[in-house]
């Protein structure tokens, strides 16, 4: 399987992705990395060194790990809102 990407990819499944902090406003999130455990409104809940990290979406910049081995950034402004209601939101173009 090929993923496409594009600005369709914050409609995408989160939970069972590898994911990392690459940048954050808070410098203590930069470097967690591990698998979604869990997505609320706000946060992702990321298994990093065999403890549960609650990650809040809106100050960071993730990269994930798609099961195909693409890796893609995305700044966590975009991803706000619970998961099901992201599925409904259309993302307007900027290029």
């Amino acid at each position: 399987m090929n993923m496409r990407v594009g600005p369709d990819i914050i409609r995408e499944e989160f939970i069972g992705l590898e994911a990392e902090v690459v940048a954050s406003r808070h410098p203590g999130y930069v470097g967690i990395r591990g698998r979604i455990v869990d997505e609320t409104r706000n946060m992702l809940v990321i298994e990093h060194g065999g403890r549960r990290k609650m990650v809040p979406k809106a100050v960071c910049t993730f990269h994930f790990t798609w099961p195909d081995g693409t890796v893609v950034e995305i700044d966590g402004r975009l991803i706000v809102g619970r998961p099901e209601d992201r599925l409904k939101r259309r993302l307007r173009r900027r290029w």
